[in-house]
């Protein structure tokens, strides 16, 4: 097997254990849980209380934050419970009030629940702490001149439960509708970009219609009247002709239902592929830079070989692909400079036409269509066409390979 080959591992290959590694918490999750350990630390030496209790209320309010971004219901669950310890030994305020902000905030942003069942179960959890704290006398003497302070305190926790529930349903939902608008775009561009090769087939197809019913008509002209101005030919040969005729008729009539279903399609679709027009070759091209350097362009045509008779189709195709080329270089590049490169081969044509404006992945993106368009043209004729940047340069390069079977 070659050694760039991918292979699967072998039994004893130390990756095996990924769903492990995996399972660890990321290192971006200790920049909440290492502060709120310092901070409980911190309290536990200042408060003398480092029980074993205590520190277990410690840890189970906070580690399970490690995991709350994977795993946000086992920690929501293991911070109610560390609450729910609290309500028994109430020493780690700050410490375990925020723990249990942080995996409030963790189910709530990942919508395990609807937000007011969320919220409603986080006030209900902190009401019945403050219940029960009340209940057995936790406050003290010193509260009692208080008087309202520790009765507006489950007020303020709902108000803080009810703030943490809605900023983390406020991030899902920014989070949600930005996703929503990118499969949207990417929707919409593959909508376009199949557009885009729809209406060039088209157009293709349309062109193709043209010059091969040109052909064909030619064809059964000549069939039909060779019965008459050809002497002597034998009974044979008469139903020969007759049988050519016939059979280019038939096809035109086939050609022209092609041509009907074409329009109606490009009109559907609001593109101009049904419009005849008479179609450009390799005599056009000089008239093609000239307008290019009328439009403050610059641009240079070099030939490599003997230009052979070609067919009109292949024709065309050099000549729809140096227009696309020069219209995308005054696009994206205006002033820049263009070379174009025609190589007559013995089995094909090569192109390159490369400018020095900039090169690819902005040209790329902003002339998607067109690039659409001249792949599609190569691929239909059986070359092939590629773009990128131009090493020489650093401009942009496309360059076409059109075979010359077919050819006039």
């Amino acid at each position: 097997m070659d050694a760039m080959s991918p292979s699967p591992p072998p039994a004893t290959s130390p990756k095996r254990p990924r769903p492990i590694a995996a399972a660890l918490p990321p290192v971006r999750e200790g920049i909440v849980v290492l502060p709120l350990l310092g901070l409980g630390v911190l309290e536990v030496s200042l408060g003398g209380i480092s029980s074993v209790p205590v520190l277990i209320t410690l840890g189970a309010a906070v580690l399970p934050l490690l995991w709350r971004r994977t795993h946000p219901g086992p920690a929501g669950i293991a911070v109610a419970a560390a609450l729910l310890n609290f309500l028994f030994r109430p020493e780690l305020l700050l410490t375990v009030s925020l723990a249990g902000i942080a995996g409030l905030y963790a189910l709530a942003r990942r919508r395990i629940a609807h937000p007011v069942v969320v919220a409603g179960g986080a006030i209900a959890g902190a009401l019945l702490v403050h219940g029960g704290h009340l209940a057995m006398g936790v406050y003290g003497a010193e509260w009692a001149g208080a008087g309202l302070s520790y009765f507006a305190e489950p007020f303020v926790l709902s108000a803080v439960i009810v703030a943490t529930v809605s900023a983390a349903d406020a991030v899902r939902g920014r989070q949600d509708a930005r996703r929503e608008r990118e499969a949207a775009r990417l929707r919409f561009m593959e909508l376009e970009r199949r557009g885009a090769v729809a209406a060039e087939r088209a157009a293709i197809a349309r062109e193709l219609h043209d010059i091969v019913a040109h052909s064909v008509s030619v064809i059964a002209v000549r069939a039909e009247s060779a019965t008459y101005t050809t002497p002597g030919l034998s009974p044979e040969a008469r139903d020969g002709f007759q049988w050519i005729a016939a059979t280019a008729r038939s096809t035109m009539a086939e050609l022209r239902g092609l041509l009907l279903v074409l329009r109606e399609e490009s009109a559907e679709s609001g593109t101009t592929a049904g419009r005849r027009a008479p179609q450009p070759g390799l005599d056009a091209l000089g008239e093609l830079l000239e307008t290019h350097r009328s439009a403050g362009g610059r641009v240079e045509l070099r030939t490599a070989g003997v230009r052979p008779p070609l067919s009109s189709t292949l024709e065309l195709a050099v000549y729809r692909t140096v227009q696309e080329a020069l219209t995308n270089a005054r696009r994206h590049a205006p002033g820049c400079s263009v070379r174009v490169d025609i190589d007559y081969g013995e089995e094909r044509v090569a192109l390159r036409i490369a400018d020095d404006g900039p090169g690819p992945p902005r040209r790329a993106e902003r002339a998607g269509h067109g690039l659409i368009g001249m792949r599609e043209r190569a691929a239909l004729l059986g070359g092939r066409l590629r773009h990128g940047r131009d090493d020489g340069t650093g401009g942009f390069l496309i360059e076409a390979e059109l075979p010359r079977r077919g050819t006039a």
